[in-house]
């Protein structure tokens, strides 16, 4: 296959632009970024031998001239089979292998960094009355912790030894296709010497399961599915990494009597018949105490009224909603003949189609 064809590049291409398409087509292609993958590795071989040749400007010439046979036919000047990434490729501006991967290693390493603990999630059962009060609550959850044997570490002191795993080099090489990786032994750290040993309380894992009790100040006022975030008390991270947070959603039970609709408290109130209608004052029973109430004269039902500042007092400002009573008249049972007397005449005076006996 052609070479340029292969590159994607026009045959004028510059070396910076060979560098270019090379970087991008290893980054796709190369065997370490798809493991296993035959297809890959073949497409990967074919595309650095395009870029040997044509980032060489002898070999180029040649290729260029005569195909590619004449270009293969001169010993390459730099080969792959055993290359070490740190080696650099002829050229003032060909790139090290090193650089041609660094992004794609700096990615791997990236995502193989810890990251902090997993956030904890619980739930705290409130009365509605609770809920406006707030105060301390005890909640119980199980969580993972660092390890207390090796103190979040895995492993525990022991005499030193040699490393066989990487025969007290401390380095590990490992061939893909026709590049060979050195990297430091993952089981010494790169030390070439063993002075550990996996902890026998946690196996390795560096964390145990534990059951704790936190006293949790709830604030007053929060509504039902409000969550109080209660920092680093959530799951240990591993190796050392930073806890994640506890998450606690509040579950409010509902009030026979009043409901809540943002800072606001909401009644019905039974009002009589004689109370509608000539005015009254009423104590109410709000939900932080007694509330006097003015009803005025000709009061109907579904009516509204409201009782500034004796609603909830907001988390967020600390100011206060109202409460809001809604009148639901209510009729008295009519026991003798001298209340049926007594309505009938109110009826002959109020009414405009007479009394029904």
């Amino acid at each position: 296959m052609d070479f340029y064809i292969l590159l994607g590049l026009e045959r004028g291409a510059t070396l910076s632009d060979i560098k270019r398409a090379y970087k991008r087509l290893a980054r796709r292609y190369h065997p370490d970024i798809n493991p296993g993958d035959r297809v890959a590795a073949a497409q990967f071989r074919r595309i650095a031998e395009a870029y040997e040749t044509l980032s060489d400007p002898d070999r180029r010439h040649r290729y260029d001239v005569h195909g590619p046979a004449a270009a293969a036919a001169d010993p390459a000047t730099f080969g792959f089979e055993g290359f070490d990434f740190s080696v650099s490729v002829e050229g003032a501006d060909a790139p090290t292998f090193g650089d041609l991967f660094a992004e794609v290693f700096q990615q791997r390493t990236t995502a193989l960094r810890p990251e902090r603990g997993a956030d904890l999630h619980d739930t705290i059962d409130l009365a509605f009355d609770e809920a406006l009060a707030g105060g301390p609550r005890s909640v119980t959850i199980t969580r993972q912790v660092h390890c207390q044997t090796c103190r979040g570490l895995g492993r525990l002191a022991v005499a030193e030894t040699r490393c066989t795993y990487c025969q007290g080099s401390g380095v590990v090489k490992s061939a893909r296709g026709h590049m060979v990786f050195s990297k430091p032994c993952s089981h010494c750290a790169g030390r070439g010497r063993l002075g550990e040993a996996t902890c026998p309380a946690c196996g390795g894992r560096q964390l145990q399961m534990r059951s704790d009790t936190l006293v949790v100040n709830v604030p007053p006022g929060l509504a039902d599915g409000a969550r109080i975030r209660v920092p680093s008390k959530g799951h240990a991270g591993p190796n050392g990494t930073e806890p994640g947070d506890l998450y606690i959603t509040l579950r409010v039970a509902p009030h026979p009597v009043f409901r809540r609709e943002g800072d606001d408290i909401h009644m019905a109130l039974p009002v009589a018949v004689h109370e509608a209608a000539l005015g009254a004052r009423i104590e109410v029973a709000a939900p932080d105490g007694p509330a006097r109430l003015r009803v005025p004269p000709g009061t109907q039902t579904g009516q509204r009224f409201r009782v500034r500042g004796r609603g909830v007092a907001s988390p967020r400002d600390g100011r206060r909603g109202d409460l809001v009573v809604e009148i639901r008249i209510a009729l008295p049972p009519v026991l003798d003949e001298r209340s049926k007397e007594l309505l009938r005449e109110f009826g002959r005076i109020n009414g405009s189609g007479g009394v029904r006996e």
